[in-house]
Parts: C-alpha cells; sequence; structure tokens
C-alpha cells in the first residue's frame, strides 16, 4: 500500500503549482470530485455504474462457472464448442457496442447486456481449463467411489477449478470496467462515463480529471474486494501449497498406494 501512497503525494507536489488548463492541481482536482459527490450528481451516476457493472459481472459469473463446468467435463461438448468458443474470445466486444445501444436503447439493460457479453468469456474458459487441469487421478477415484455426479462437481471439481475460476473472474473485472465506460459514452443520460463526456464536451477538466480518477478508484476498490473474496474461498490453497518430495520416496509410495488399492492408481 506504500507505493500508491507516494504516487499520490508526489501528484500532489508536482502539480501544485500548475497553471495548464489541461492538467490543473491534484488539490483542485480532488475538491472538485468531493464536491460533486457531495452537492452534484456524481454519486447518483456513482450508482448507476455501481449496479451495472455488478449486474453485469454477476450475470456472467453464474453463466460462464456453470457452462464452463459443464463443458469442461464433458469431452465431446469440449471438442464441439472449441472453434466457438475460440471466435468469440477473438471478437472485441467493443466493436458490438454501436449496434445494441441502436438496437435496444440507451437504459440500463443494454448496459448490462455489454458487461455480460464481454466479462463471460473469460469466465467460461478459464472454468473450462480449470476443469481439464484437475488431475485424471481425481476423476478416477470420484468415479471408484461412485459419487453421484452433482456431489462429485460440487465437492470435487468446483473446488478444483476454483483457482483458475477466480484467475478469470479477475480478468473480467477489468473488462467490465472498460464496457461500462464505453457503453455510458455512447448513449446514456447517467453514469461515470457520461459524466466524463459531459464535462469533457464542456471543457470543464477538472471535472473530467475527477470523474476519471472516480472510474480509478472503482475498479480498484472492486479489485481489492475481490482479493478478499479469493482468500476467503482459497485459504486451504494458499496454505496447502505442494510440496517438493525425493522421487524415491515418491516411487515407494505410489508402489504402496497401487498394493492397497487393489491396483487402481489412485
Amino acid at each position: 500500500m506504500w507505493l500508491p501512497v507516494v504516487v499520490f503525494a508526489v501528484l500532489i507536489v508536482s502539480t501544485a503549482g500548475s497553471t495548464s488548463f489541461y492538467f490543473p492541481p491534484l488539490t483542485e482536482v480532488l475538491d472538485v470530485l468531493w464536491t460533486e459527490l457531495a452537492h452534484g450528481g456524481l454519486f447518483g451516476d456513482l450508482l448507476f455504474s455501481l449496479r451495472n457493472i455488478v449486474l453485469g459481472l454477476a450475470l456472467a459469473i453464474v453463466v460462464g462457472v456453470g457452462a464452463g463446468l459443464v463443458i469442461g467435463e464433458i469431452r465431446t461438448l469440449r471438442l464441439a464448442t472449441g472453434p466457438l468458443l475460440d471466435f468469440a474470445r477473438a471478437t472485441p466486444t467493443v466493436g458490438f457496442v454501436p449496434v445494441i445501444i441502436l438496437t435496444l436503447g440507451i437504459g440500463s439493460g443494454p448496459k448490462v447486456f455489454l458487461i455480460f457479453l464481454g466479462s463471460v468469456w473469460p469466465i467460461l474458459l478459464n472454468t473450462v481449463s480449470g476443469v481439464r487441469a484437475i488431475s485424471p487421478a481425481v476423476h478416477e477415484t470420484a468415479r471408484g467411489y461412485r459419487i453421484p455426479w452433482r456431489l462429485r462437481l460440487r465437492r470435487v471439481i468446483l473446488p478444483g477449478a476454483l483457482p483458475q475460476i477466480l484467475a478469470g473472474i479477475r480478468v473480467a473485472l477489468s473488462i467490465a470496467v472498460v464496457l461500462m465506460v464505453v457503453s455510458e459514452i455512447y448513449g446514456s443520460p447517467d453514469g461515470l462515463g457520461n459524466f466524463i463526456l459531459q464535462s469533457g464536451s464542456s471543457f470543464h477538466v477538472a471535472e473530467t480529471w475527477a470523474g476519471t480518477i472516480l472510474i480509478g478508484i472503482l475498479g480498484y476498490g472492486l479489485s481489492v474486494l475481490l482479493l478478499l473474496c479469493e482468500h476467503l474461498l482459497l485459504g486451504w490453497y494458499h496454505q496447502r501449497a505442494p510440496r517438493a518430495r525425493p522421487a524415491k520416496t515418491a516411487t515407494i509410495e505410489s508402489i504402496d498406494t497401487i498394493e492397497k488399492s487393489n491396483g487402481v492408481v489412485v
């Protein structure tokens, strides 16, 4: 945390005497930011953008994780959907913004849909990759004990793929912030993107910087919240890091395991 504080202090000192029209002092920008939040309409814009990004990201997590678990578990489905997933991943979602705004309007729904559309692919692909990364021995053990598919999905596959799923959500969060701003700039009467567009069009430079800084704070706050959730959900993963074992010991343990399991490698 010390580096952001140092950078913030350096920016305050270096811009203190600035007379540039485009780069006002940081203290002036912060003063405008507080005034707009407390007495202007910026707080309403913040709530509008926050609601859109939370709804779009939550929808992407539900759909991406659910579809990724099924696709990753069924090999035939994974092979069949591979080209489609690669095509969707390579297509920039920003290119759909004008079409979706023109088709669905400028309300909150099209923005939530855009955020969902751009965020779902990294979550889905990382979920598929996480399921595939689970050791085949784990799958064989679960099948050997005849664990029901639903219980295996909930107790074995989902926890095993969770580190990769959370990595995909981190990538999706940055994409969601970008799409939130772009969709609000293109066509919206509310939101932080619209605030920046209106401030820039009116040559209110300090307000434009204030809106930009607020978007950065929003993205950083959501990232910190996601990291807290990750440490909460993956405490077992970080605390039980795999330890390197001597090759000879591993061989002996493997032989013992095979003998104890009647020839089934677990």
